[in-house]
């Protein structure tokens, strides 16, 4: 499967629309990228409900961002015991995410710092900025096929 850019809009809308409807940011995020790893909706919204709200209402890590992190757990990240390599290979992706996501949103990744600067967008941006960021380093890596 080839992820377009046509597919990522649809995906981020998806997931905007999964946030209005009630789902938490995380769960918005991580439910609108989840099948592309063969991982059932339902799944994927119970797997992420614990980290919206900062990670379990707490106002610590934008949940968005966690979802975020997570799909690319699914991308980058080794199952192996003792891969260091792929562990060290992922957490450099992670980070360049995370930079990217602090560059569109103040600096942070801190929900309660998110919520308090004025200049940021709503909620619902950043779930569609998380996702879009996942998405598109979904798209630099083959998905497995169906």
């Amino acid at each position: 499967m080839i992820l377009t850019q046509e597919d990522i809009e649809k995906r981020v809308s998806q997931a905007r629309s999964l946030h209005r409807a009630g789902f938490n940011c995380s769960q918005a995020v991580f439910a609108a990228c989840a099948d592309l790893y063969h991982i059932p909706q339902d799944q994927a919204l119970r797997l992420s409900a614990s980290f919206g709200g900062g990670i379990g209402g707490t106002r610590s890590v934008c949940g968005a961002v966690c979802a975020m992190c997570m799909v690319e757990g699914l991308r980058s990240g080794s199952a192996t015991p003792g891969d260091l390599d792929g562990k060290k290979a992922n957490y450099a992706r992670v980070q360049q995410l995370l930079e990217q996501f602090k560059r569109q949103h103040g600096g942070s990744v801190i929900c309660a710092e998110l919520l308090q600067n004025p200049a940021n967008p709503s909620c619902n941006d950043k779930v569609a900025n998380a996702a879009r960021i996942a998405l598109q380093s979904v798209r630099t890596a083959p998905l497995p096929e169906n």
